[in-house]
């Protein structure tokens, strides 16, 4: 039996990510901040609501806790819960951009945290952060044609460009302990996917979305690690 944990999984790409992995046989654990829809998210999919808001340390350590005392471990951590607030050059404050990062960047670092013991305990263990193409910055400085309005996401994209920083230090990291070089953690792209976040005005399917993100969870042992990824291949950084 695989264990995943999915944060931000109640609606949208994460609630897909769900459910194409529970398609699988995968035993998920649907994540999200509110008790209610992950409850409502979870009875649909055959999953187990966990309350989890990746901006509360001990909220995140009691999410730990209730998982070891259930299942001893974690294979899989898809860290999906972002934000994304739109907002131009000029009125992008540092409230706004900090509201992005602690949700985008430090909570990931929370959850990472708090469940590296039960990942240490799997077999194969492997974790996703959800990442975005706009965060490339080999795209972005080529000045190739980016979907969504450039003018808007400064904050957001610099913080999904600090996430990919963070996956690539984690899996050097990871690379020189025993126990947790056999952690695949990797950045998936799901393209411009329509979800609440962007008002549904993306071309893409949740559906085409998650194909990358579960592809990363379900990497075999010899799959990459340290790496950007969409369901067409490498990203550039």
């Amino acid at each position: 039996m695989t264990i995943a944990l999915v944060t931000g999984a109640n609606r949208g790409l994460g609630r897909e990510v769900s459910r194409q992995l529970s398609g699988k046989g995968v035993t998920v654990l649907l994540g999200s901040r509110d008790p209610a829809a992950a409850e409502h998210a979870a009875a649909g999919l055959g999953a187990t609501p966990v309350t989890l808001d990746v901006t509360d340390p001990a909220g995140v350590a009691a999410a730990a806790e209730l998982v070891r005392e259930r299942h001893g471990r974690l294979d899989i951590l898809v860290n999906n819960a972002g934000v994304f607030r739109g907002c131009g050059a000029e009125a992008t404050t540092a409230a706004v951009a900090r509201e992005m990062f602690e949700v985008n960047v430090l909570g990931v670092i929370t959850v990472i945290n708090a469940f590296l013991p039960l990942l240490r305990r799997s077999a194969a263990p492997r974790i996703v952060n959800v990442s975005s193409t706009t965060a490339s910055l080999t795209l972005t400085s080529s000045g190739a044609r980016l979907p969504g309005d450039a003018s808007r996401r400064m904050a957001y994209c610099s913080s999904k460009a600090a996430l990919n920083m963070l996956t690539v230090q984690y899996a050097a990291a990871f690379g020189e302990d025993g126990d947790l070089a056999r952690i695949r953690i990797n950045s998936a792209s799901p393209g411009w996917t329509a979800t609440e976040m962007n008002g549904f005005r993306a071309d893409r399917t949740v559906e085409q979305g998650a194909r990358a993100v579960v592809a990363l969870a379900l990497l075999p042992d010899d799959g990459p690690t340290g790496g950007f990824f969409d369901d067409s291949g490498p990203v550039g950084w």
